[in-house]
């Protein structure tokens, strides 16, 4: 188990992090969100150690985790992390760089354990190529596949799938999520993306004004956002009475005594269309299943 107790951190004299704490169990998965600047990526450094606490103390199992001041070579064996810059070996080949760390003892087991995490991040047609020639998402997979080589008992990600294409991303979310289920890893990912959390994340934590600002599972989360920050991390939401309201939420009715809103645009999302309109001088969002007219009026129910 990993347990953060009341940890602060500041660069100079800004603070970034203030008496943070929470656990996270052996196998859980945890999704870090908030905006840019809110401390995810420096947590991640902090749990890796490779920055010193101003107060607290880490705990992986019965071992803590400390900074530079008290470890000459920062990280520990248990642990892997990759950050959003990739420490990789250009001149050599991506079987190469996903074995580097394997015994070569055990040749048999280090090709089979290097083929099997090829397979994971989908690199079957790369595996001869040489790093240095691999785009900036097939980089990113690599240093995934590396940091899985030694199956270490915690794995922290910044912006895991960021650099990969759309049509990649899918499949290899499912991929290496159901690996580290499956390898009982436990997981931190610092994430912008809501496909990062949703399906994949046990809990999710928001980080806010040097603090956490929520920390629950991400479906209590999505269903009910305590702020604007938390809904907008789900989708377009609209503030109605004081409540946050989903576009998703408002369905268009035939019933004149409900809200009435006056279309503006609408914009083609593939299996919906989402419709800016006015609603009392103010601008709101919603879904429809067809365009409709611009300037026309329509009537809209909050469905809970």
């Amino acid at each position: 188990m990993l347990q953060v107790k009341n940890i602060s951190f500041s660069y100079s004299k800004n603070a970034v992090l203030n008496n943070i704490s929470f656990e996270v169990k052996q196998g859980e998965h945890l999704a870090i969100i908030g905006e840019s600047g809110s401390g995810k990526s420096t947590l991640l450094k902090i749990l890796y150690g490779e920055y010193d606490l101003n107060q607290g103390a880490i705990y992986w199992n019965n071992s803590q985790i400390l900074g530079p001041k008290f470890n000459l070579v920062i990280g520990y064996d248990f642990m892997k992390y990759v950050a959003q810059e990739f420490d990789l070996m250009p001149y050599t080949t991506v079987e190469e760089n996903i074995g580097t760390f394997l015994s070569n003892f055990f040749p048999e087991e280090k090709a089979l354990r290097t083929q099997e995490l090829i397979k994971v991040v989908e690199l079957e047609n790369y595996a001869q190529t040489k790093v240095k020639l691999l785009s900036g998402g097939q980089k990113q997979r690599v240093a995934l596949a590396r940091a899985l080589a030694k199956q270490p008992e915690i794995l922290l990600l910044d912006e895991p799938f960021s650099h990969i294409d759309n049509f990649k991303k899918q499949s290899l979310r499912r991929k290496v999520f159901k690996f580290l289920k499956e390898k009982n890893i436990t997981c931190i990912v610092a994430t912008h993306d809501k496909e990062d959390v949703l399906g994949f994340a046990d809990n999710m934590m928001v980080l806010h004004d040097h603090n956490i600002m929520a920390h629950n599972t991400p479906n209590v989360l999505f269903k009910h956002p305590k702020t604007p920050l938390i809904a907008s991390f789900f989708g377009e939401f609209n503030i109605i009475n004081n409540t946050i309201v989903y576009a998703h939420q408002l369905i268009v009715i035939n019933d004149t005594t409900h809200l009435k809103a006056t279309v503006k645009q609408c914009y083609f999302k593939g299996t919906y269309y989402l419709v800016e309109a006015l609603l009392n001088q103010d601008t709101i969002f919603f879904q429809s299943h067809a365009p409709l007219k611009i300037a026309s009026d329509v009537f809209l129910e909050i469905k809970e």
